[in-house]
């Protein structure tokens, strides 16, 4: 069952995003496939942009859902083509989304299945524990690995997470494996509670 998903706004600060009931957010590094997932969880090509160049999503893009949740994706951290300054703003912009925004359910972090957890991704893992922020590894670009490596590729994700491989999620926005698991979890997380 595909999220029905409308975008509603983009902001530099939570502070300027509409006051939501519940909320998940997608983060992860430049090109992890924030946006291609969330296109394939709504069953829409166009909805969040995709880009070939890394680090196009700049603000936070706010999509609501018609229980009335929302979705928040959030800039990718890496190695986006802008001066540092600039990606220093980000930082505080993201950590002061993750620490303070009300109606904050979950924040689901994406991690290139093919080729594992980087040091950005064990730093935001790490940040997000100390931090007490709820969230959830998922893995992407599962049509990437091969089938022969799928085992080993799991066994290492998880260890470079430091999560049990039963906390991973794994997902393919090009196949749309896992994409339907994905779907039930996030419509239960997103239908506010009368």
């Amino acid at each position: 069952m595909p999220l029905h998903l409308t975008f509603v706004t983009s902001a530099k600060r939570h502070a300027d995003l509409p006051d939501t009931p519940c909320e998940v957010a997608f983060v992860g590094r430049s090109n992890v496939g924030k946006s291609s997932l969330i296109n394939a969880l709504a069953n829409q090509r166009q909805l969040a942009k995709v880009s070939n160049t890394p680090g196009r999503t700049q603000l936070l893009n706010l999509f609501r859902l018609s229980t009335g949740g929302t979705v928040v994706d959030l800039p990718g951290y890496g190695f986006a083509k802008v001066p540092g300054r600039e990606r220093a703003g980000w930082r505080a912009m993201i950590e002061g989304y993750l620490l303070e925004r009300e109606g904050l359910e979950l924040v689901l972090v994406l991690v290139d299945g093919e080729i594992g957890p980087t040091k950005l991704d064990v730093q935001m893992l790490d940040w997000l524990r100390a931090s007490e922020v709820p969230h959830t590894v998922v893995a992407t670009k599962l049509d990437k690995v091969r089938p022969s490596k799928l085992a080993t590729r799991r066994k290492q994700l998880a260890a470079g997470c430091s999560l049990a491989e039963g906390d991973i999620m794994w997902a393919s926005a090009a196949k749309g494996t896992g994409i339907e698991a994905m779907q039930r979890h996030l419509i239960a997380l997103l239908t506010p509670s009368s």
